[in-house]
């Protein structure tokens, strides 16, 4: 079974990159050091400190093997590649909520780096996917547990 593409903007490969890199060189350390220390403390077979610290090890070496699988199949867009006349992946959106006038500003990212809270939002997402290959001017429907939403596309930038 092949893995799946994982669609990063270059902002986003360099936080997972970092993020790799701090678990192995800081993190793993640290961990280890916990691990020690709580052995020190005599019997592991009730002891909360061995256990707090395998459990944050196991946790560590999990989210390696995570970031090093998105990495090795991660495919970049770069700036050049994001088109303004329709809505890709690496654009940033202007979107007019057509009930309420409400307008906000999404970049369009890859599922591995979208942060609604940072209005970051995936490309697979009920208005990721709503937008995508859409132009400036056009209004899409968006299909959410209350309904429908109508989003009009203001403006598409890189």
């Amino acid at each position: 079974m092949s893995d799946k593409a994982v669609i990063l903007t270059q902002e986003g490969l360099r936080k997972l990159e970092d993020e790799l890199e701090n678990l192995k060189s800081v993190k793993r350390r640290e961990v280890a050091e916990r691990i020690k220390v709580a052995i020190g403390y005599g019997d592991i077979s009730e002891n909360s400190e061995y256990e707090d610290a395998k459990n944050e090890q196991a946790f560590i070496e999990g989210r390696v093997i995570t970031l090093e699988k998105l990495l090795r199949n991660a495919r970049i867009i770069n700036s050049d590649e994001i088109e303004t006349d329709v809505v890709g992946v690496g654009a940033t959106v202007t979107v007019e909520d057509m009930e309420i006038g409400d307008v906000t500003e999404y970049a369009i990212v890859g599922s591995a780096e979208s942060d609604p809270l940072q209005n970051k939002i995936s490309n697979e997402s009920p208005l990721g996917k709503a937008m995508l290959g859409k132009k400036k001017g056009t209004v899409v429907d968006v299909t959410v547990p209350a309904g429908v939403i109508q989003y009009k596309i203001v403006d598409i930038k890189k």
